[in-house]
């Protein structure tokens, strides 16, 4: 089966800020969106699309601590058979006028497409006690913590 999909815009970086430029036509899709202080940005891992990574089902341990050889499904590596790509971003401004989000961060590359925007709302989002495998269950439990936390003690690249 083949599916299409069209961006709806882009992520943008530059050295001010982060933000999500949507293409015009899809401006109309913010309107209500007011009020909610984070969204779920689902992106194109644009920069791994590539039969190679497309094809890569298993990766040495990318983390350390964790088991040798993990699926891509246990990972958050962008090389997997669709290289899409799940953000909470907390919102900073909406420009509504521009199609213009501005978010505190999001893990895309500027000029990464936008595939889709969707409120975070606790009552589908939030997991009260979430279980993870002990090799990350050090990890920080908030993307407000991971803002803080050392990276580089933890990915063995």
């Amino acid at each position: 089966m083949t599916y299409q999909l069209k961006a709806i815009g882009k992520v943008k970086n530059d050295e001010n800020s982060t933000f999500i430029q949507l293409e015009p036509e899809y401006i109309p899709g913010l309107q209500a969106l007011e009020g909610f202080s984070h969204i779920n940005v689902l992106w194109w891992f644009s920069d791994c699309d590539n039969d190679a990574d497309r094809n890569e089902l298993q990766t040495e341990q990318p983390y350390k601590g964790a088991p040798e050889v993990m699926g891509v499904f246990a990972t958050r590596s962008p090389a997997r058979p669709n290289p899409i790509a799940l953000t909470a971003s907390e919102i900073i401004n909406i420009d509504f006028t521009n199609g213009m989000i501005r978010v505190t961060f999001i893990d895309a590359n500027d000029n990464t497409p936008v595939l889709d925007i969707k409120p975070y709302t606790p009552s589908f989002d939030k997991v009260e006690t979430p279980g993870v495998p002990a090799w990350c269950s050090e990890w920080p439990k908030s993307t407000e913590a991971s803002g803080y936390f050392d990276w580089g003690q933890v990915f063995k690249f």
